[in-house]
Parts: C-alpha cells; sequence; structure tokens
C-alpha cells in the first residue's frame, strides 16, 4: 500500500497503482503480530492501515481495472529478511542475522507460532534453475508476492491469493516457493544452526520488536543467486483461497 487520502486508498498491483475506494459499508480486518491465519484476525478501521502495508481487497473494479469499490480490505504490516544466522537463543527463542538488504544485524523472535520449514537442498536448486531460465527466455509473470509467511486458510468470499508488486519471473519462483512451505520439513529453534542461511517474514509492529512469522531454512542457493542484495524469491505473506475482485497491495 503506498498512500491513503481520505477514504481512498492507493495500493501496488504489478506496476500498476489501483486506486481502492473505501464507504461505510466497506469491511476492514486486521492482521495481528505473529499470525497471517486468516481466522486471527482482527476487525479493523482505515485508520489503521498505513503506507508500507500489504493489503489483501475485495470489491467490484472499474472497467479499466484502475479503481475498486471495496467490500473488504484485510491489512496487516510484515518485513522481509533474508541472510545468514550469526547466532541462535534456543532458551530465550530468538535468532540473530545479518539482512542482505539492508547489511544491518537484526534480532527476530521466535515464538510457539512461528512456522519453520526446511527447504531440501534439491528443491532449492531447481527452483533458482527455473528462475534463472524463465528469465533469459524473456518471460514475465506479474502479480508476483510481496514477501510473506505461512499458507494460512480464508472462508471462501474472503480477500485472496497473494500480494503483488512488479516482478518478473524470479517473483513468480517466489509465490511457488510460497505454495511449498506446507510441504516441508517443519523445523524447532533448537534444529537451527550459526552459519545457515534464512529467509524470514517478520510481522513489522513499527518499533524494534520483530517477531517471525515464517522462517525457511535451506535457502543457501537462493541467497547465493544474489549476493549483492535481496533475493529475487521471496515468501507470499499470506496465500489464502476465495473468490471475488481483488487485488494486492504491497508496502
Amino acid at each position: 500500500m503506498s498512500a491513503v487520502s481520505g477514504t481512498t486508498v492507493t495500493i501496488s498491483s504489478g506496476a500498476k497503482k489501483i486506486a481502492v475506494d473505501t464507504n461505510g459499508t466497506t469491511k476492514f480486518r486486521r492482521y495481528g503480530a505473529d499470525s497471517v491465519k486468516f481466522e486471527d484476525t482482527k476487525p479493523g478501521t482505515l485508520d489503521q492501515i498505513q503506507a508500507g502495508d500489504q493489503l489483501r481487497v475485495r470489491g467490484t473494479k472499474s472497467e479499466d481495472g484502475m479503481t475498486i469499490t471495496a467490500e473488504e480490505i484485510v491489512s496487516g504490516s510484515f518485513k522481509n529478511l533474508a541472510g545468514t544466522l550469526t547466532s541462535v537463543n534456543a532458551s530465550a527463542g530468538t535468532v540473530t542475522l545479518k539482512d542482505l538488504a539492508t547489511k544491518k544485524t537484526v534480532t527476530v523472535a521466535v515464538t510457539s507460532n512461528s512456522d519453520l520449514r526446511r527447504l531440501p537442498p534439491e528443491m532449492a536448486t531447481r527452483l533458482v534453475a527455473r528462475s534463472r531460465g524463465a528469465a533469459a527466455g524473456g518471460a514475465g509473470n506479474g502479480g508476483a508476492p510481496a514477501g510473506g509467511a505461512a499458507q494460512p486458510h480464508a472462508p471462501a468470499g474472503t480477500p485472496s491469493q497473494q500480494p503483488g508488486n512488479a516482478g518478473g519471473t524470479g517473483r513468480a519462483a517466489g509465490g511457488d516457493l510460497s505454495q511449498m512451505l506446507a510441504h516441508l520439513p517443519t523445523e524447532t529453534v533448537a534444529d537451527l544452526k550459526a552459519g545457515e542461511a534464512v529467509m524470514i517474514v517478520a510481522s513489522n509492529t513499527g518499533d524494534s520488536a520483530l517477531t517471525a512469522v515464517t522462517l525457511l531454512t535451506g535457502v543457501e542457493p537462493i541467497l547465493a543467486a544474489s549476493p549483492s542484495g535481496s533475493p529475487e524469491m521471496t515468501l507470499a505473506p499470506w496465500n489464502m483461497g476465495g473468490g471475488g475482485a481483488e487485488a494486492g497491495g504491497p508496502q
């Protein structure tokens, strides 16, 4: 989400900016600090939505697709991290890593609600090869994730799919990565080791405290493919089933 003006929210979906008009009948729900499960959302308000949030919108699109009259908006604030673990404190339930994008050391809390998964080496290598091969072929694919977490499920008719942003095949591979999460082996914080590469989606509450929603290990090939910055593949904050006209807006 890029801006709020009056009762209109402007979101990014692919390369497009879409105006989301709200009114007195629009329903708002908000994700909490440590879950992207739809059942854990709470009733929200338009005032809670801030620039940088991820949104899912259900409503009626205009003919040109540039405006949506919103029936329901689900919003949340999440942060994507990727890098190498510098320390693991299993007793305290925290991990520390150096984030590739910011080059800063970040401490993230891991709770009982955090979803920890391990990506098998052959799967990580295959995802990177697929991303590179498709990019070389020039096949683009928008509607990609903006960063994410586990795969919650929402009732039919609720906001659906993944938040979108400008992206190519690398981002699309990230969508596949998000969809694979439920089928990957689970981990505990005690299984983690300093020196391991991880990708994390953490709740971003606006202060210095970050809580892992999803933590994925076994991502060395993915990070090695983008050694100077954020990996092209990212995890979607949510991946929900549902219907209706919808759009996603990151950030």
